[in-house]
């Protein structure tokens, strides 16, 4: 579940169910990932690296119209410029150059 994500308080984020699924085949060290923000579905492929680097995909999304969609595009404009995480816990954090960070927990802890 994504917890916190820069301009989204928490509420927002849990009123929108976002949430990213990593747990896809590993096949050559790649996961096949989809996030769900909401309305539409995301997919994408991630690569995470023993040294804290990871490589995410351009994502491909559905296309529904939804009332807002601030959120997904958001989300989708930033995921794929993560290129660090790091695991503290439950907590999975993904962050980029500019320091921007998306935060989640494993969907069984809150």
């Amino acid at each position: 579940m994504l917890v916190s994500f820069a301009g989204f308080s928490k509420d927002q984020l849990m009123a929108h169910k976002a949430e990213m699924n990593l747990t896809g085949k590993l096949d050559n060290g790649k996961i096949q990932g989809n996030a769900y923000m909401g309305c539409n579905q995301m997919s994408f492929t991630s690569e995470f690296k023993k040294d804290g680097i990871v490589k995410i995909s351009q994502g491909i999304s559905t296309m529904k119209a939804c009332q807002d969609m601030n959120l997904e595009s958001s989300f989708q404009k930033k995921i794929e410029t993560m290129t660090k995480y790091s695991v503290e816990g439950h907590f999975l954090t993904l962050s980029d150059n500019q320091g921007n960070t998306m935060k989640f927990v494993a969907a069984d802890w809150d």
